[in-house]
Order: C-alpha cells, then sequence, then structure tokens
C-alpha cells in the first residue's frame, strides 16, 4: 500500500486554456491515476422473468437471424450496466511515483512476488473484497484522473459498492464537470468537453446512470423528476432513464427482482448523494 500513498506538496493549478498543461499540473499532486474492467454476470444468475426483461426488444423482431443479433448485442451490452455485470480488475497508479497496484478478482491464483516490481499484482476473493480494497486507497488521495471515468468507471464502481453495502471513502468525484479538481477526466480534457464531435453512446452519458437512478427514487418519494412533492409516480420516465428504469408496469417487477440479484438496495445508494 506505500507504493501508492506517497504524497508530494500541492501546486496551484492555472487555467491556461491548453488541456495537456492542465493535466500535466494537475499530476504534480499526490494523484491516483485509475480504470476499471468490467464483466457481463451469467445468464444463469438472471430468473425467466429478469431475462424476459433483459430481452424484451427482441421479441418485437419478427426476422430471425436479425433477433439473434440484437439478442447477441444486448449480451455484450450487459458487461456495461451495474446491475447486470461486475468489477474483475481495477488498475491504479501513483502518478509520482510511478507505482502501482492491480486488483482483480481470482477464486485460485498462486501469488509470486517480485522484488522491486513497479506493479503489485494483489488476487481478491470476491468483487467485494476488491471494491473494499480499491477505496480504502483511494481515501489517501485527494485527486483523482480517468480516461471517461465521469461517464462510466466512477458511476459504476459507485453503483457497485452501494449494492454490495462497500463503504464509498471519495463521494465527490461526480461534482462540477468542468472542474479538474479533485477530478480530471482525460476523456473530456482532450475533447474539450466532447465539442470536437468524440461520439458517446447513451451508456457512456456523463451522470446517465445517476440521473435514471435518482429519478426513479424520486418517483418511489411522491416526488417529480425536479424533486417536487405532490407526484403521484404515474408519469412516463424520460427516455434517457431507459437503462435504469421501467416504462412499462409489467417489467417493474422484472426489475426490482434483476437489483435484487445485482445484491442490494437501490433505494440505499440515496444516501450516497
Amino acid at each position: 500500500m506505500n507504493d501508492l500513498t506517497t504524497r508530494t506538496p500541492r501546486h496551484k493549478v492555472f487555467k491556461l486554456g491548453v488541456p495537456a498543461v492542465l493535466v500535466v499540473q494537475f499530476l504534480e499532486m499526490a494523484t491516483l491515476v485509475f480504470d476499471i474492467e468490467t464483466s457481463a454476470q451469467p445468464l444463469e444468475n438472471f430468473d425467466e422473468a429478469q431475462q424476459e426483461y433483459l430481452f424484451r426488444e427482441t421479441e418485437k423482431i419478427g426476422d430471425a437471424i436479425a433477433k439473434n443479433a440484437k439478442r447477441e448485442e444486448i449480451t455484450r451490452f450487459m458487461s456495461l450496466w451495474p446491475f447486470t455485470s461486475q468489477v474483475v480488475c481495477i488498475a491504479m497508479l501513483n502518478a509520482e511515483t510511478q507505482r502501482g497496484q492491480s486488483l482483480f478478482v481470482a477464486e485460485d491464483f498462486e501469488e509470486v512476488e517480485e522484488e522491486n516490481a513497479p506493479v503489485k499484482f494483489i488476487p481478491c476473493a470476491d468483487e467485494t473484497e476488491l471494491l473494499a480494497q480499491f477505496w480504502e486507497v483511494a481515501k489517501k488521495y485527494d485527486h483523482v484522473v480517468t480516461f471517461n471515468g465521469r461517464g462510466f468507471d466512477v458511476p459504476f464502481i459507485y453503483l457497485r459498492s452501494a449494492l454490495l453495502n462497500v463503504p464509498i471513502s471519495k463521494k465527490n468525484w461526480l461534482g462540477y464537470r468542468y472542474a479538474v479538481e479533485p477530478h480530471c477526466d482525460l476523456a473530456e480534457q482532450f475533447t474539450f468537453y466532447s465539442v470536437s464531435g468524440r461520439r458517446r453512446g447513451a451508456a457512456f452519458q456523463p451522470g446517465f446512470l445517476l440521473q435514471g437512478l435518482r429519478h426513479r427514487i424520486a418517483q418511489e418519494r411522491g416526488r417529480d423528476r425536479h424533486g417536487r412533492e405532490g407526484f403521484d409516480g404515474g408519469g412516463q420516465i424520460p427516455r434517457d432513464c431507459r437503462i435504469l428504469s421501467a416504462r412499462r408496469s409489467r417489467h417493474r417487477g422484472a426489475l426490482q427482482n434483476l437489483e435484487g440479484t445485482a445484491g442490494g438496495d437501490k433505494m440505499k445508494i440515496l444516501k450516497l448523494f
């Protein structure tokens, strides 16, 4: 752990209008760089109702070949949804020392200790242990650097940690989008916040997962999407919440069961924000 907790004196970040300059000066601080890898849970983990919910779009397709292609596409995307996948690896780097750790889930692993190795490979028994070790390291840093972290990595690990009841040591990584402290997203810096034309799919839009979740929690608490009280919860859920929200009543039960399979209660997630 010591390799990832060495601190250096802080330096002020000056906004010079050049993303590369911002990044270089940002890295002069005690900074954690990380990236996550996810993997879809086996379909056997979901019952018949849950699978019907996941693949309902395929029932609208008459052609058998097109139907199978759509099913395969949905299966591939399951690794990107926090209710149908899990974090299997987190790679971390101390930007000052250039030393790091790679946490990964492994049922059986024979550890080989390499003296003075720049990267330590640490096996974890399950996702819960992996996330717990990650947040233990993260709490020692005030700054973090990611690539597309606002759109995917951070919302994903927030939700998975909440579902598995793993304490989150850093809850301020999804603050003001145009600030580079405490979280610098290189994907946004290098594309000037996507104005350069870099396209993103719906699942990668900044705050996408959290917006959908917050909207559903607001509905259950009798409020509209803006937090106003007196809402009966019967309004149509916006299309941009379609991954986390059940737009049809017959799917709501299946989605609740799906969230239960993922490992937790969605109402607990509200405590994080």
